[in-house]
């Protein structure tokens, strides 16, 4: 068996109304900052906009001077989740998704119009086209799901976690009894995220 080779570069994307201060994004940064200082993160704030989200991570990412297939790696939670694997499907990553939104065009149809943001006090307008924008980032079947690690909690407030297990089955599948959406105990999975991602856990 061969060795996993760690990523150079890390992407994180956040999920609805979050941004790049949500304790899931501190911790992962944190933790590279201890371990791997020398990779490159990036937890960028994300626009409202599917198709600007997309279009503008993907083009920094793209710029980077990596291998995107064995040098980058993505975490994403909730819709970070559902845009970590539209960009594993395209750049054949590694990505990690933290009870990943299957169907978020779907869910967020209800949320069209202002909303608040966790963290600060900026709002933003979710706008009835971004629906359409999402369901136009769907990937299908999953292209290399050995690529895919996937934390669900069936004692998810927010989520379907069946539904989230079902489209994840043949990823790296772990299925947390209890639980929420925020994936509280998130710090004590780093280890084994990060091993996946190519460091091995202490």
């Amino acid at each position: 068996m061969t060795t996993k080779q760690p990523i150079s570069h890390l992407l994180y994307l956040h999920g609805f109304r979050s941004s790049p201060a949500s304790a899931k994004a501190q911790l992962s940064l944190a933790w590279m900052r201890q371990h791997a200082p020398s990779v490159h993160c990036w937890c960028p704030q994300l626009p409202p906009s599917p198709h600007q989200a997309m279009d503008w991570v993907t083009s920094v990412v793209s710029a980077w001077p990596i291998n995107h297939g064995t040098q980058l790696g993505v975490i994403g939670s909730s819709l970070g989740g559902f845009y970590a694997t539209h960009m594993a499907h395209h750049m054949s990553c590694r990505a990690v998704l933290i009870n990943p939104a299957v169907n978020p065009g779907r869910l967020l149809a209800q949320h069209v119009g202002e909303q608040r943001s966790f963290h600060g006090d900026e709002g933003f307008f979710f706008r009835s086209e971004f629906v359409d924008e999402l369901q136009a980032l769907e990937t299908g079947p999953l292209r290399e799901p050995e690529k895919l690690m996937v934390w669900v909690a069936r004692g998810d407030e927010v989520l379907d976690w069946r539904e989230m297990a079902a489209r994840y089955e043949k990823t790296r599948l772990r299925v947390q009894d209890g639980g929420d959406h925020a994936m509280s105990s998130y710090s004590d999975h780093l280890p084994e995220i990060m091993a996946f991602l190519g460091w091995p856990s202490h």
